[in-house]
């Protein structure tokens, strides 16, 4: 018989190891329910706001008063840019509609991205022994953070080098971008930025355990160099700023990274 909600709730408070593997999947069913529950609630609302959402959040990055240039702009003359006048199109008859609901999706996940890390983290946590609790104590608040520092990095940073360089490209044709490219692009920018600044959490976690430490990481240092332009290269656009840009802070992670797990492990040898 599968199982209800209140078995579920009682093998998450007890040993996990008694579990089958069926009731494990049982389990993970219902914290994938209760994520997705919250998603598509956050969801319908900014479904709801639609003129807000793509007049200022979507849109915003291609019209001339956004933020990120303004400041650069009123930084430095030299620095200052703006993107090209571009209108969007829609090729399908409901390309509009669709595209309304992937926005209010994505938008709705990565609100609701702390409750989703919060689910995980109940999954997880009944079956890491003493010393990986407590490795892993605060993961939903830092693993938050850093998700939004990514994803609002890709949002100002990312987003306005990348579209000012695809719209101002030029070999002779007309542009006329769809409004689902557009849509598509940035996502692109944020949500693989929110999740590759994850990189300290993964490290901190994984030199709590014993399976990484400073050593190795400083070892392989040029090559993690070498990943990381390959990584910027697949979620920027074929643009050497825009990928400086994603490459420095991703390098940056990685040299914290080194001493999170030199911290970690003078920790593990006292």
């Amino acid at each position: 018989m599968p199982l209800d909600q209140v078995d579920v709730d009682k093998m998450q408070d007890g040993d996990s190891a008694k579990m089958t593997f069926l009731e494990h999947i049982e389990t993970l069913r219902w914290h994938i329910i209760r994520s997705l529950a919250a998603t598509i609630v956050i969801a319908v609302g900014v479904f709801l706001a639609k003129d807000f959402v793509f007049s200022t959040l979507i849109l915003g990055p291609k019209e001339a008063n956004f933020f990120t240039y303004r400041v650069i702009c009123g930084f430095s003359e030299r620095l200052c840019f703006y993107p090209p006048e571009f209108t969007l199109i829609t090729r399908d008859l409901g390309e509009q509609f669709i595209v309304h609901l992937k926005v209010s999706f994505w938008l709705g996940l990565i609100c609701a991205i702390p409750y989703v890390f919060y689910e995980g983290w109940r999954f997880i946590k009944p079956g890491l022994y003493d010393k990986e609790r407590r490795a892993a104590r605060g993961f939903v608040t830092v693993c938050s953070l850093l998700f939004f520092a990514g994803v609002l990095f890709g949002y100002f940073i990312i987003a306005p080098f990348g579209i000012t360089f695809l719209a101002s490209y030029d070999v002779g044709a007309t542009s006329a971008p769809t409004l689902n490219s557009y849509v598509n692009y940035m996502t692109m920018f944020t949500l693989p930025t929110g999740i590759v600044f994850q990189l300290p959490v993964v490290v901190y976690f994984l030199a709590s355990i014993g399976l990484i430490g400073p050593g190795v990481m400083r070892q392989y240092r040029k090559h993690a160099f070498v990943g990381i332009l390959v990584l910027a290269s697949i979620i920027t656009p074929p643009d050497v700023i825009t990928q400086l840009l994603i490459s420095g802070p991703l390098y940056f992670l990685y040299e914290v990274s080194i001493v999170i797990a030199a911290r970690i492990e003078k920790k593990n040898r006292i």
